[in-house]
């Protein structure tokens, strides 16, 4: 029989399989007519993308998209470039710059196909006109610290680039451009999906502007003028050169949530999905759903699913992403309640920047804590999640899957 982390370690597995490139693309390709077909893209599963376009495609094809470091496959026809994430590099400018090039001149009878998944805004790193990479760097960690979700996040990339906020399927007019994407943003706005570079951005300048403000982000006099001038705008719905651009979501954080609690029903579990958009603090979201579980321990063998992404405000020096600090909270809440067992991960399989997908925890999670000298209330003052299940030996560890549809949360009620 199988015990509670094996059972919330497959339930991760179902989730992360209905969101594979090999199983979601090739349903979606165009008629392969035998004419040319351009491939770019970016993101996390970009790669893996693009390795299932070539397994199925017979006629002319050639492309290159960009994905993490760690997260490329091999292809034969398709360039694979990896660059850094989440605060962009230089490989990732060189790789954007390259992209836009492969689609500039193109004629209406070429074809266009964007493979785009959660990561890309990063490592579609091409500044705007006048805005260096520096800046960007300096911005992008600046949001990434203060908490900021990531529409809002998003909003800020695409007035600083020169490809993302549908910038780049403007580039490609007039060939038609279908973007295949897999969706890790709360919502599935196309526009939000790796700050949207194939699709009009319904965002503003000032908007843009007004976040960093909100979060109290400096930045020089010349690009505060820039952006209240209007002089880095996105292209807008209805703006013509987008009118050939297709957008189809191939896999979401819905579908993979689905696929879990089809799973959790082949081993008699009783599965509730609490939803797939679920944002806020990650702290604050953890002491909810420990409410949560805490009032359905009567209904035995049962599982709370979610996804969402979630934010950390970063206030300490220690290591960790949002699913150890979702988890290291929902542990406090829950207080060493009986029965109550749960896995966090990042289904891409690195939480925010380090190793581990994300980490487990049960009822005696704060006892071993304790026993080994470890203080629960410490570790997360200092955001130190890393560090805490790392001492547990708690930590999910799985490598790059080379999907992204952002967090997933299970909470057994065994």
């Amino acid at each position: 029989m199988m015990n509670p982390r094996e059972i919330l370690r497959r339930l991760f597995d179902a989730a992360i399989a209905a969101a594979d490139p090999a199983r979601c693309v090739p349903a979606h390709l165009p008629a392969d007519d035998g004419g040319r077909l351009v491939v770019i893209g970016a993101g996390k599963a970009s790669a893996a993308m693009a390795r299932a376009v070539e397994e199925h495609w017979s006629g002319p094809l050639d492309g290159l998209v960009v994905t993490r470091y760690g997260h490329g496959v091999p292809c034969s026809r398709i360039e694979i470039v990896e660059a850094a994430h989440p605060v962009p590099d230089a490989a990732g400018e060189m790789a954007a710059q390259r992209i836009l090039e492969k689609v500039q001149g193109l004629s209406a009878s070429d074809r266009v196909l964007a493979l785009i998944s959660g990561g890309g805004s990063a490592l579609l790193a091409a500044p705007a006109a006048g805005v260096t990479l520096a800046e960007k760097r300096a911005l992008t960690a600046a949001l990434l610290k203060c908490g900021a979700a990531i529409g809002e996040i998003n909003c800020v990339r695409k007035h600083l680039s020169a490809i993302k906020g549908g910038r780049l399927a403007a580039a490609a007019w007039p060939a038609p451009v279908l973007t295949l994407a897999i969706s890790d943003v709360p919502g599935d706005d196309p526009a939000v999906i790796a700050s949207g570079p194939t699709v009009a951005d319904p965002t503003t300048c000032a908007e843009a502007l007004a976040i960093l403000d909100r979060y109290g982000i400096a930045i020089d006099d010349g690009l505060r003028y820039r952006l209240a001038a209007g002089e880095l705008e996105t292209p807008k719905p209805g703006d013509p050169r987008l009118a050939a651009s297709e957008f189809r979501l191939i896999a979401s954080p819905r579908q993979m949530l689905e696929a879990a609690a089809e799973d959790a029903r082949r081993l008699g579990l009783t599965p509730l999905i609490l939803g797939d958009a679920i944002e806020g603090e990650a702290r604050t979201v953890a002491e909810d759903m420990a409410r949560q579980a805490l009032a359905s321990r009567g209904q035995k063998s049962c599982v709370l699913l979610s996804g969402g992404e979630t934010t950390v405000t970063v206030r300490g020096n220690g290591r960790g992403g949002r699913n150890t600090e979702f988890l290291l909270a929902l542990a406090q809440a829950l207080a060493g309640a009986p029965g109550i067992h749960a896995l966090a991960a990042d289904t891409d399989g690195i939480d925010g920047s380090e190793d581990n997908a994300g980490a487990f925890i049960g009822p005696d999670s704060l006892q071993r804590a304790q026993a080994l000298g470890l203080d629960a209330a410490a570790h997360l003052a200092s955001n130190d999640a890393w560090g805490y299940f790392a001492g547990l030996d708690d930590l999910l560890v799985t490598g790059p899957t080379r999907t992204n549809v952002n967090d997933f949360r299970a909470i057994l009620l065994a």
